[in-house]
């Protein structure tokens, strides 16, 4: 039996788990800008492409931004 939390996701779960719409996952889908799976007509996303596209799209705050001093001084 497979591990539930391993299981390919559906495109809602999908989108849920990215904060975005189904209709932005089916478009990504038909464009073939997102890796999935099709199982007969049902299609799913595996959860490691979802942890890639969050893990790829992570901007790392920049050390000494002009931002930080307007945090440091409470601005």
């Amino acid at each position: 039996m497979r591990n539930p939390i391993n299981r390919p996701l559906t495109i809602n779960e999908a989108a849920n788990a990215l904060g975005l719409s189904v209709h932005t996952i089916r478009a990504w889908i038909s464009q073939r800008r997102l890796t999935h799976v099709r199982l007969g007509r049902a299609i799913r996303v595996l959860p490691s492409t979802v942890e890639a596209i969050l893990r790829n799209g992570t901007v790392e705050v920049a050390q000494g931004s002009p931002h930080d001093h307007k945090r440091e001084s409470g601005i």
